[in-house]
């Protein structure tokens, strides 16, 4: 035991390191785009699709009965990184009869996504695919943002803080934007424990190949920020309040109100 919890240890430092890449060496968004081209099926079911993450019912609960409190008057929805629609019908299930816009870089995720919402709502859906970063949106327009799983895809600092205040900028007076992400912390040492028992959960899912195998995904293809980080972009950005909804390791579910 005691030399499983070394190798274990000594695997998990490794990996927190492996963490700050170059972002030269991470996934290209036509990479990311072609990977989840190929998930689909995966991604349309809640329960399997996000077993990776810690807490994802959990925190996709709180940030859309979040959102249907602080915008209880909304209208219109945007769902970047939208996948195949599950935040969208979770949303639409507290606040009917909302307008969404979907956003995603993989068309096929937006098909499913479009077949799986348009019986769920007697309003408009559009749907558009486009990295975020590239995306023109129109000032004022949107009453709630979800953005679940897709901001540690973001790179350089300056992109972070350009979304940021894109996404500010997009939403309507007394809007709001609710985040569920996967995390860092500031402190080297707690990165390394929190990043240790998120791979002890990995391997309650799917023993140490599981782990492995989640790990390697996320040194290659993500670069996600702290939450205090995400929080200070959030004030940076204009936002009146910002929220703190639930925290368990290293996933986060967070808010700001405009």
């Amino acid at each position: 035991m005691a030399i499983h919890n070394l190798k274990f240890t000594l695997f998990s430092v490794k990996t927190a390191k492996a963490m700050r890449t170059e972002l030269s060496a991470k996934s290209s968004v036509e990479e990311i785009r072609k990977r989840f081209d190929q998930d689909v099926e995966r991604f349309s079911n809640l329960e399997t699709g996000q077993q990776s993450t810690v807490d994802a019912q959990i925190s996709l609960e709180l940030i859309t009965e979040a959102a249907r409190w602080a915008s209880p008057a909304a209208r219109h929805l945007l769902d970047i990184g939208c996948g195949a629609g599950n935040y969208t019908l979770k949303m639409l299930s507290k606040l009917p009869g909302l307008d969404a816009t979907l956003v995603d870089l993989s068309q096929p995720m937006l098909e499913r996504a479009r077949e799986r919402v348009r019986p769920m709502t007697p309003g408009t859906v559009e749907t558009i695919q486009s990295d975020i970063r590239d995306l023109q949106l129109p000032e004022a327009r949107y009453d709630i943002i979800l953005a679940g799983a897709v901001l540690h895809h973001l790179r350089e600092e300056a992109e972070w803080k350009a979304v940021f205040r894109k996404l500010y900028q997009t939403l309507r007076p007394g809007g709001s934007l609710w985040i569920s992400d996967l995390v860092t912390h500031e402190s080297a040492s707690i990165q390394g424990l929190m990043w240790q028992k998120y791979g002890e959960y990995l391997q309650t899912l799917g023993g140490q190949e599981y782990q492995e195998k989640v790990f390697a995904y996320v040194e290659k293809e993500d670069t996600p920020r702290s939450l205090i980080f995400q929080l200070k972009l959030l004030e940076e950005a204009g936002f009146r309040q910002v929220e703190v909804l639930h925290k368990n390791g290293c996933f986060a579910a967070f808010g700001g109100l405009k």
